[in-house]
C-alpha cells in the first residue's frame, strides 16, 4: 500500500480525532490513491451491450487511464432489491465447488468472485493470451445512477423491463476494449471487430440422456433452441447457423458458419467499426437486430476492405473465416465445453447430492425404470459429485462466451508488430489482428434446476416441431 498523504499521518497523531472522523478521512485519502468514477464521469461512457448478468459501457472520453477500456456493471432484477456489498457472496455449496480456485471463495462480493473465477479457473483452461481478467475500479453511487439513466434509451426494451444496474456496488470491472486497438482510434487508424457467440460445438453422447431425448445426440442445442425461441416470439426467423460448422476445422465449414451468422445475426454476431456497433444485435428480440442493411455495410467497410461494390462483404467474411481457421482458439474452447461429460440429465443428480436434498428428478420418475439408470449417480463419492457439477458449470461458461477478433490494415509489412497478421488474397491486403474470449461469466450453482427445465422445454418443443415437419412433408394435400 502506498504511503498515506502527509495530512493523514499528521492528523492521526492527534488524539482529539474521533474514530468516525478518522474513517471518513481514510476514505478521502483512499480516493486520492485509487481511480474512482464519479457522477461527472458518467457522460464519458456509452452503451456497448449486455448479457443476462452484466451491462457493458465503453469509454469515449480522453483520460489516458480509460482510453481503450470498457467497464462491466452488475445488473439486478428490476422486481428485486439491489444487492449491497458483502451480501452477494458465494453460497456454502458454491464454496465447496470453488475451494481450489485461489481466494475466490473468500470474495466479499460477486464482482470480485467473478473476476477471480476468470483468473483462477478460465485463464488456465483457455490461455492467458486469449483472456483478460481485468481489474476493479471504484465507482460512486451517483455515477451508477447517472449511467443507468444515460443508457436507458439505448438498451433493448425487454432487457430494461427485466433488470437494472445495481447501484449499491462500490466497484466495477475495468477491462481492455477488445473491439479496438489501444490508442488506435485516437491515431485515426480504422479498426473493424467481429464478435461471435459460438455456442456449444459438439453433440452430447452421455449415457444418462433419456431415450426419448435421443434427438439431442443428432441435432445441436443451438438449432433446437432456435425453435423454442421462435415459438416464444423471441426471434422472428430460424437461423441457418450450425455451431458444428464453426468448430469443424474445415475452411468450407467455417465459411458456411460465418455466412449463416451474417445472414441472421440475432445476438450471435456483431460487427464494430472503430468501437461502434454497425451490424448485429443488442441481445435478441423479434425486431430487426441489424443497425444497417447489407448494402450499407458495404459502404461502411469501404475504407477498410478494397474491392468492387457488392464484393467487400464477401471479402470481409473470408477474412474472418481465414483468421478463425488459423487461430486454433476454438479447439481449446471446445475442450472446455466438453467438460460437460454427463449432460444436464446426469449432472442434475450430482447437484442434488451436493445440496443434500431429495432428487426431484428421481421423485418425478417414480418407480419408472428410468430411475434405475440414475441410482448409480446417487451412490458416488461426494467429491465426485462436486467435480461433475463444477465441470458442468465451467462448460456452461464456455458454451455461452463470445470470441472477439479485431482487425486493422497493416501498412508496413516489414515493420515489427506485437500482433499476428493475416493476408486476404482476394483483395491483396494484409491485416493485423488480435483475438480474445469475452463474457466468461461465473454460472450460479442454483441455476442447475433452471438448466434442467430449460433442456426439457427445448427438447420437447423441437420434438413436436420435427414431428409436424415430418407430417407436412408426408401430407399429400
Amino acid at each position: 500500500m502506498p504511503p498515506l498523504p502527509l495530512p493523514y499521518t499528521c492528523l492521526c497523531s492527534k488524539s482529539y480525532l474521533s474514530s468516525n472522523s478518522l474513517r471518513k478521512l481514510f476514505v478521502q485519502c483512499r480516493r486520492l490513491m485509487e481511480l474512482i468514477l464519479e457522477e461527472k464521469d458518467a457522460s464519458d461512457w456509452t452503451y456497448r451491450g449486455e448479457g443476462a448478468a452484466n451491462l457493458v459501457l465503453a469509454y469515449v472520453g480522453s483520460s489516458p487511464a480509460f482510453v481503450g477500456k470498457v467497464i462491466r456493471l452488475q445488473k439486478v432484477p428490476r422486481n428485486g432489491a439491489n444487492y449491497e456489498n458483502g451480501h452477494t457472496v458465494l453460497s456454502k455449496h458454491e464454496r465447496l465447488l470453488w475451494k481450489d480456485a485461489g481466494t475466490m471463495i473468500t470474495s466479499p462480493t460477486m464482482e470480485i468472485a467473478e473476476q477471480l473465477y476468470v483468473q483462477y479457473v478460465m485463464i488456465p483452461l483457455l490461455g492467458s493470451d486469449y483472456v483478460d481478467a481485468g481489474k476493479r475500479v471504484l465507482v460512486s453511487r451517483e455515477f451508477l445512477e447517472t449511467a443507468e439513466r444515460n443508457v436507458l434509451c439505448q438498451r433493448p426494451s425487454w432487457r430494461v423491463n427485466a433488470a437494472k444496474i445495481n447501484t449499491c456496488i462500490d466497484s466495477v470491472l475495468l477491462m481492455a476494449d477488445h473491439s479496438v486497438f489501444p490508442y488506435g482510434t485516437l491515431n485515426g487508424e480504422p479498426c473493424i471487430s467481429v464478435e461471435i457467440k459460438p455456442k456449444c460445438g459438439f453433440l452430447p453422447s452421455s449415457r444418462f440422456i433419456a431415450e426419448e431425448n435421443g434427438i439431442k445426440k443428432n441435432v445441436t442445442r443451438f438449432k433446437m433452441h432456435q425453435v423454442l425461441k421462435l415459438h416464444h416470439h423471441q426471434i422472428s426467423q430460424l437461423s441457418e447457423y450450425d455451431p458444428l460448422d464453426l468448430f469443424s476445422r474445415s475452411r468450407d465449414g467455417i465459411n458456411k458458419a460465418i455466412k449463416a451468422l451474417f445472414a441472421t445475426p440475432q445476438n450471435n454476431l456483431r460487427v464494430f467499426l472503430n468501437g461502434s456497433l454497425i451490424y448485429g444485435g443488442l441481445g435478441g428480440g423479434t425486431n430487426g437486430t441489424s443497425f444497417i442493411k447489407g448494402e450499407e455495410f458495404e459502404d461502411y467497410i469501404r475504407c477498410f476492405i478494397q474491392g468492387e461494390d457488392g464484393l467487400r462483404t464477401e471479402s470481409f467474411m473470408d477474412l474472418v473465416a481465414e483468421t478463425i481457421s488459423r487461430l486454433g482458439m476454438l479447439d481449446r474452447l471446445l475442450e472446455v465445453q466438453k467438460l460437460d461429460y454427463f449432460d444436464i440429465e446426469g449432472a442434475i443428480h450430482a447437484y442434488y447430492n451436493i445440496i443434500s436434498q431429495p432428487c426431484m428428478v428421481c421423485i418425478n420418475f417414480g418407480e419408472d425404470e428410468q430411475q434405475c439408470r440414475y441410482l448409480s449417480l446417487h451412490s458416488i463419492p461426494f467429491e465426485e459429485s462436486v467435480k461433475i457439477v463444477k465441470d458442468y458449470l465451467i462448460a456452461a461458461t464456455a458454451k455461452d462466451c463470445s470470441l472477439m477478433i479485431s482487425f486493422r490494415p497493416r501498412e508496413d509489412k516489414d515493420a515489427d508488430s506485437s500482433y499476428s497478421s493475416v493476408y486476404l488474397e482476394s483483395t491483396n491486403q494484409g491485416f493485423e489482428f488480435k483475438a480474445y474470449f469475452i463474457d466468461l461469466d461465473l454460472k450460479p450453482l442454483k441455476k442447475m434446476e433452471h438448466y434442467y427445465e430449460l433442456d426439457r422445454k427445448i427438447v420437447n418443443c423441437y420434438t413436436h416441431f420435427a414431428e409436424n415437419m415430418w407430417n407436412c412433408e408426408n401430407c399429400k394435400c
